[in-house]
């Protein structure tokens, strides 16, 4: 697939967006492990609490960097940007609003393959990009598409709880876009975005089709 930027400009994104933002990464750093401290507590609003702050991490990828910053180099990314205004609706109206998500971490193949996901999204992915030469401010942070879809897939699956098989579609669609980066240039970190996305989707329904709870 052929896209209408070079790896040259993708990568003046990421450095234009890391520089603007700053210090955000920090604060989304922050989100990231409120959600995980909520996931172990032991609340019944920990759901609400969870999916509002997913929301809020999908709306800022949708806002600031479809909308305000990849724009510059690709038209498509106003209709990325109104994507993810759906997913946030989602995590809205499933997990915040009617709070039908609530469920507790287990200790099961489910909840360890979440932990990895989070692990990869937060430490290995940024650690991995690095390495291979994708250095800061010139590379995806926590907080931008393909290490949050990552995160998210990880939160999803350490649920003890039936997911609403809605609100993993446009995160699988993105594993599948943005693995299209790790083609035509060479970010390979996010090879991991694909198998986390499509191994997080089959896990999740088939612990929808264990769980056997409608929501």
């Amino acid at each position: 697939m052929k896209t209408p930027f070079t790896v040259e400009q993708f990568l003046e994104v990421f450095k234009a967006y890391n520089i603007a933002v700053w210090p955000m990464q920090i604060i989304l750093y922050m989100i990231a492990v409120t959600v995980i401290v909520f996931l172990f507590a032991r609340s019944g609003y920990k759901g609400r609490v969870i999916f509002g702050l997913l929301a809020f991490l999908w709306f800022w990828m949708g806002l600031v960097y479809h909308i305000f910053f990849f724009t510059a180099i690709n038209k498509a990314a106003w209709v990325f940007g109104c994507i993810y205004f759906i997913q946030v609706a989602l995590f809205l109206y499933y997990g915040a609003w009617n709070n039908k998500i609530n469920g507790s971490f287990d200790n099961n193949l489910f909840g360890v393959t979440g932990i990895l996901f989070l692990i990869y999204g937060l430490v290995i992915y940024p650690l991995l990009g690095n390495f291979l030469g994708h250095n800061y401010p010139s590379a995806p942070t926590f907080g931008l598409p393909c290490p949050t879809t990552v995160f998210t897939f990880g939160i999803l699956l350490m649920f003890q709880s039936r997911i609403p098989w809605q609100i993993i579609v446009i995160p699988l669609l993105w594993s599948v876009i943005g693995f299209f980066a790790a083609i035509n240039f060479g970010i390979k970190e996010d090879i991991g975005l694909l198998v986390a996305g499509i191994t997080g989707f089959v896990m999740i329904l088939v612990r929808n089709k264990q769980l056997k709870t409608i929501p």
